[in-house]
């Protein structure tokens, strides 16, 4: 029986190879995401069904439910990213402009990043939730940052993913609808770094593994189908790393 597959942020890097797989799987695939055009043509491609967004504007979700599925068995929430990478340097704030402009400016990066990392998963699920069939999935893109403490705001971002997705596991646990994180650690041919990401940079984060190499989206998206799968069942509330080793969950 063909599954309904709802995937925000489905328009590019890992949402887009989410979408690509579950497309091939032969389910009904659904993308969300900003850029109404890139969906359109994405969506074009793989024979789906595009639905332009914000998932971290709460009007515009809501206006966007008459358009999504009545009825979800796969809900992979890709929405997000480093909103510090994707800021020009133009937009940076220097100490000498004063306290009350680096204070607000801090404010300002930190509440971007809350809401594109994690306003946008729950509102989505939120809105979602009651369209879920039994035995649902859910399954957000997390991140190595969560668990590092690096990346300042993002990692905070990405940690308290984990934690909702623990809430939101035990609430729907009684449905048998499962909730999980997969944290991927350096992920290549995705547009997260802006083209900010250095050669020494890179080396240092492959270095850094166990498998001395960078991690591609293939290897993110084969653990998200199997969290999606009807056989992982048992699994909720966990939190999956795909980092070649570079940190380990324990």
């Amino acid at each position: 029986m063909s599954r309904t597959v709802v995937v925000t942020g489905g328009g590019s890097g890992i949402g887009r190879a989410c979408a690509v797989h579950f497309a091939t799987e032969g389910a009904t695939v659904v993308i969300t995401g900003r850029r109404a055009g890139l969906l359109s043509d994405v969506a074009s491609e793989l024979g789906a069904t595009a639905v332009a967004f914000d998932a971290s504007d709460a009007d515009a979700v809501a206006k966007a439910l008459s358009k999504l599925p009545g009825s979800i068995d796969v809900v992979v929430n890709c929405a997000g990213g480093n909103t510090d990478l994707s800021r020009s340097d133009a937009t940076q704030v220097d100490a000498a402009e004063g306290p009350t402009s680096l204070l607000t400016d801090i404010a300002k990066r930190w509440r971007a990043n809350f809401d594109s990392n994690v306003l946008s998963a729950v509102l989505v699920t939120e809105a979602l939730k009651e369209r879920l069939v039994d035995n649902a999935r859910i399954v957000t893109i997390g991140s190595i940052a969560g668990r590092t403490g690096g990346g300042g705001s993002y990692g905070a971002a990405k940690a308290a993913i984990e934690a909702w997705t623990g809430d939101i596991a035990r609430s729907l646990g009684p449905r048998r609808i499962t909730a999980n994180v997969v944290a991927p650690g350096l992920i290549e041919s995705t547009e997260f770094f802006h083209g900010k990401l250095t050669d020494e940079r890179r080396t240092s984060l492959i270095e850094a593994t166990f498998t001395k190499r960078a991690g591609q989206t293939d290897d993110v998206v084969a653990t998200v189908a199997f969290l999606a799968s009807i056989g992982a069942g048992h699994i909720t509330g966990q939190v999956i790393p795909v980092n070649g080793g570079a940190h380990l969950a324990r």
